[in-house]
């Protein structure tokens, strides 16, 4: 006979308040978000919702071309305006947990808030990780991506002390890379050895943390996200430079979004949750040529064959910066 006084997560879960609520928990909870490195954006939940596995987004590009005199017998050459698109991919994810995962949180005082930031915190970190699979897409071979013009690689230098590592001086080339629009870039993401070699530099401001809100750190005068899953290979890091909303975000319906059930045999309760949303690299197009499944995997979002600048190219805020820790300068090579 089944206990009729035991709560279980049916009992708790109200899928009309806790899907919005895992939403909004999933942005507090995120370090690019909180950033502002990406933006939520209403037009997206719409095409998030508006199906289909490609998200079409045209843009005017700028116009071009010099000014010219007026004459009283010569006329005006005339100039168009030229329409591109920018393609983003709809992401379709899901997870289920048994109560055995969730029994902590069902002994606090309030079970769905509780069990609504685990599974905020859960998708908070799955965004970082999409949104760094994504960058390594976009420079898995930039040539061919057409991002080279937002890369500052100077790992293979060592023509002079310390022109190969991370410093103020060489991320500020990094910066510039983007031009007149440096000013565009409002934010770093680095692994934490990165940031222990600027903090023994002592290049990192720590802001005390104020409203319960984490301390920040600064290098440059911009916010620091540390993020020990980027990119380091044979001593060589990965830094990202980001603009605000670099990455767009929107959030879409799924026909179930939360289901709860009772595995009444083995004495589970069990908590499903999917999402359809877009997280996207503004002007790098999603070309969906090497895609295997409905919508694209993490790994088929780091593959570079499907991805494809369309921004003029200091319009896309985001700056790869690949760099060493230690020098490879030797005096007496």
């Amino acid at each position: 006979m089944s206990d009729v006084t035991k709560t279980i997560i049916s009992d708790v879960i109200v899928p009309e308040v806790f899907n919005p609520y895992v939403i909004q928990r999933t942005a507090e909870l995120s370090a690019f978000y909180q950033s502002g490195i990406i933006a939520r954006n209403p037009e997206l939940d719409r095409l998030a919702s508006s199906g289909g596995k490609l998200i079409n987004m045209p843009f005017w590009e700028d116009l071009t071309g010099d000014d010219e005199v007026l004459s009283a017998t010569e006329a005006l050459t005339v100039g168009k305006i030229t329409a591109k698109r920018d393609v983003a991919a709809l992401l379709a994810r899901g997870r289920a947990w048994s109560v055995n995962d969730l029994a902590k949180a069902l002994s606090g005082d309030d079970p769905m808030a509780a069990i609504g930031d685990l599974v905020a915190e859960y998708w908070a970190r799955r965004f970082q990780t999409i949104l760094i699979k994504t960058l390594d897409g976009i420079f898995g071979n930039a040539a061919t991506t057409l991002m080279n013009t937002n890369q500052h690689d100077i790992s293979g230098s060592a023509t002079a002390e310390d022109d190969d590592v991370i410093s103020a001086k060489t991320a500020v080339d990094a910066i510039y890379k983007l031009g007149d629009n440096a000013d565009k870039l409002t934010g770093f993401a680095m692994h934490s050895a990165t940031v222990a070699k600027l903090t023994k530099d002592d290049l990192i401001e720590t802001i005390p943390p104020s409203e319960g809100k984490p301390a920040v750190r600064m290098f440059l005068g911009k916010p620091v996200i540390v993020d020990d899953s980027l990119p380091v290979s044979n001593g060589v890091y990965t830094t990202y430079i980001f603009g605000a909303g670099a990455f767009g975000w929107g959030e879409g319906g799924t026909p179930v979004p939360v289901e709860t059930a009772r595995d009444a045999l083995a004495g589970d309760d069990i908590l499903v949750h999917r999402r359809h949303f877009i997280l996207h690299p503004r002007g790098v197009a999603f070309q969906n040529k090497q895609v295997s499944g409905a919508t694209p995997s993490n790994a088929e979002l780091a593959n570079y064959e499907n991805w494809k600048r369309v921004y003029e190219s200091k319009n896309v805020r985001i700056v790869q910066f690949k760099h060493k820790l230690v020098t490879a300068y030797s005096s007496g090579s």
